[in-house]
């Protein structure tokens, strides 16, 4: 059932989504799934296998809402052979709700008041325009219902509550709004002045219509709602739609004279109410405005009273929600460059976390990231103390071999490159500026304190800071993602699907590279396919207890990790200079006996399979084809032989600020400046060009041509040459284009 309704949704095969599905069911990851089970998804990768994980979750909550609808109205005793069709075959969350409605439980309203007063028969007449409503109203007078004008008002009340519990009124509003919804915004007066109301002046006085509205624009009026500074609507055409309303119903329940006397019979023999004779006519014009300036009336209060501030409600949790989807989108996207940025490698690296009052503390590591010695520098104000500073960095660079010096774009960062790049060294090391978001945040957690117990904070921020220029990736894994600094809005979208979606995208990222299982910590092993804390916890303690693993089938020996996490996490675990060469490729084991034949047919071992371009290209791979292992899979291998255990990421470059330009007061109109991506947005991309703000190149600065996706033109960390167009000292605002 779920996979046809997938299927057609997201245009895919049935059968390539009904094994995803299966496969989902059985506990697979995305990343197994996409790399090792091609030929039962056709090839589907990790995007339309998320996508097909998302929207089978969303169809699963709709089946289980649907149950608890189903119990309700069968319980009430309404529920019809009709009725239960269309509630099987809707699977729109609005669609079912609107069936639903005139059924769901609710608080004694007007209209049910109304009807315990016996006047449901004048709101029937009334509709279908066929009466003198003051004349039938005094039928209906008692100890209840006080007057002509109490009777007509809770007939009214009947007829409002009866169009907002018709689908097609509800819908009839709710594509006006898809239509014509206009969203504005309008300061609240009390705050206009204040400083922290001026990020939001753009939209004091803001208004356009909701379909044009972008997700950034929408979620600051939000943040500025949410913060007492803004006061935001969402609104259609009032009068279109209380005529649309008006013409539904007068159209709906206008009837002929036949059908207007069974009517009258009807209630007459039910002897509901005050009924006693009911003595009407169709085709009195009088009669027919007056049932109708009623039915207006009616119109405009459903509208205003139930109706508006129900569809108002629904559209603005669903722009939210794609406004959210599209912030999350943005920040997954950052958070991937991010993670796969180009890594030093296996270098020894001295790490700087600047700074002025309380120095600059500094840190040097082994080829693994092991801490070997840290302490702390004063080249700055308010101690100078320059040429010690410069002496000790000297004596720590030959002492421990440092290859490369990574220091911290935070405060005093320009200062601390330009002191570290005016020192000669014996072998002069590369030196690297890297951002710092998040490494107080990792500095004072428990993965920070569990590593470094006897270290405080400001050691284990500069080994973070020297670790990251190693392996991005392996460090930053360890921080919130939140926290990276990457993002669009994410405090303010949805956090459970905003952290499911960070949790896939590290997920992705670290299989995709492929992890070491000799070096990698916990927190690394802990997204592999198929592990978690648990077993990553185990696979640590098991390698110190019994040293480094020499191949991949000693996992199977970590206590708690069977069969089934065997098979997710192999393929993505790497163990260089293991005995078997594929231990250190992307091939998984139960694939290897594939290779070791192909390898037998050329007449020698794997590695000099694997060394051999020649032999390899002899290999004709349809002969190895069986029912479970296809061209797709057999393709993967070829390319995984060609550079087993290859990084998929780039070369890192070194790069320099422009030596001049320190402060935003550096800046001026028309300069040239080398910068670097360190956010990108649907609006535009922001630029670190060393003066501790950030730019904006506005999308339509971002190249000569049209830019629909930023993300076409430029990747987070990129080194690019700006051109400053303004700036903005009270609001802190630098211009940039790239044009």
């Amino acid at each position: 059932m779920f996979s046809k309704k997938i299927a057609e949704k997201l245009t895919l095969s049935e059968n390539a989504v009904s094994n995803t599905l299966q496969l989902l069911d059985e506990g697979c990851t995305i990343p197994f799934i996409s790399r090792y089970r091609k030929e039962r998804t056709g090839g589907l990768d990790e995007v339309k296998i998320g996508e097909i994980a998302n929207l089978y979750a969303t169809l699963k909550d709709v089946a289980k809402r649907k149950e608890t609808i189903v119990k309700t109205i069968t319980e009430q005793g309404k529920m019809t052979p009709e009725l239960q069709e269309r509630i099987d075959g809707c699977w729109d969350a609005n669609e079912l709700e609107d069936i639903y409605l005139p059924y769901k439980p609710k608080r004694r309203t007007r209209a049910q008041i109304a009807r315990e007063k016996g006047l449901e028969p004048l709101a029937t007449l009334i509709m279908q325009q066929g009466c003198d409503p003051e004349r039938e109203a005094k039928k209906f007078l008692n100890e209840n219902v006080a007057s002509v004008k109490d009777a007509l008002q809770g007939a009214q009340d009947i007829i409002a509550e009866n169009i907002n519990e018709d689908e097609r009124a509800r819908q009839g509003v709710r594509m006006s709004y898809q239509r014509d919804a206009v969203i504005a915004s309008k300061v609240v007066k009390a705050k206009q002045d204040s400083d922290e109301a001026q990020k939001y002046a753009d939209y004091f006085d803001f208004s356009e219509p909701l379909r044009k509205c972008s997700s950034h624009r929408l979620l600051a009026m939000r943040r500025g709602e949410a913060e007492g500074i803004l006061r935001v609507t969402i609104s259609a055409d009032e009068e279109r739609c209380i005529d649309k309303l008006q013409r539904l119903f007068a159209n709906k329940n206008r009837i002929s004279a036949n059908a207007l006397d069974a009517l009258k019979n009807k209630f007459n023999a039910s002897g509901r109410g005050a009924v006693k004779t009911m003595s009407v006519s169709v085709g009195d014009r009088g009669s027919e405005e007056a049932c109708n300036k009623l039915i207006r009336e009616a119109c405009e209060d459903s509208f205003k009273r139930l109706l508006n501030p129900s569809i108002e409600t629904e559209f603005a949790a669903l722009s939210k929600q794609q406004a959210d989807d599209e912030a999350i989108k943005v920040f997954t996207a950052n958070l991937r460059q991010l993670l796969l940025s180009a890594p030093l490698g296996q270098k020894r690296v001295m790490g700087v976390d600047p700074g002025f009052r309380t120095g600059c503390k500094v840190v040097c590591l082994d080829e693994q990231g092991n801490l070997l010695h840290h302490e702390a520098i004063f080249p700055h104000p308010p101690k100078n103390d320059r040429l010690r500073a410069m002496g000790n960095v000297q004596q720590m660079v030959k002492r421990y071999k440092i290859e490369a010096i990574s220091i911290g774009n935070g405060t005093a960062g320009r200062e601390t490159e330009e002191f570290i790049r005016d020192i000669k060294f014996e072998c002069q090391p590369q030196i690297f500026v890297v951002s710092e978001d998040g490494a107080s945040v990792y500095s004072a957690s428990k993965t920070a304190r569990d590593e470094f117990p006897d270290e405080d904070v400001t050691v284990r921020g500069a080994v973070s800071i020297g670790r990251r220029l190693m392996d991005p990736l392996a460090e930053l894994v360890k921080i919130d993602p939140k926290s990276i600094g990457v993002g669009q809005y994410q405090h303010d979208v949805d956090q459970t699907k905003l952290k499911n979606s960070l949790n896939q995208t590290v997920e992705s990222c670290v299989n995709s590279v492929g992890v070491n299982l000799n070096t990698a910590s916990v927190h690394l092993l802990t997204y592999v396919s198929g592990l978690g804390p648990s077993l990553a916890k185990n696979i640590v303690e098991y390698r110190t207890a019994n040293g480094a693993f020499s191949s991949r089938a000693q996992l199977k020996k970590v206590p708690r990790l069977g069969p089934a996490a065997f098979e997710q996490c192999a393929g993505f675990l790497r163990i260089p200079d293991a005995r078997n060469p594929l231990d250190n490729s992307a091939v998984h084991p139960e694939r290897y006996k594939i290779v070791e034949q192909m390898a037998k047919d050329r007449e020698c071992t794997v590695l000099e399979l694997i060394k051999s371009p020649e032999k390899r290209q002899l290999i004709d791979i349809k002969k190895y084809t069986t029912e479970e292992v296809g061209l797709p899979t057999l393709t993967d291998i070829m390319k995984e032989l060609e550079k087993p255990g290859r990084d998929p990421r780039e070369q890192i470059e070194e790069f320099r600020f422009d030596p001049n330009v320190h402060t935003p007061d550096d800046l001026t109109v028309g300069m040239t400046l080398p910068g670097i991506v360190t956010n990108i947005t649907n609006f535009g991309v922001f630029v670190d060009v060393g003066v501790h703000q950030d730019g904006l190149v506005h999308i339509s600065q971002l190249a000569d041509k049209f830019v629909k996706d930023p993300n076409e033109v430029v990747h987070l960390r990129q080194h690019v040459t700006v051109r400053v167009l303004d700036v903005d000292l009270r609001r802190n605002r630098i211009a940039l284009s790239m044009r």
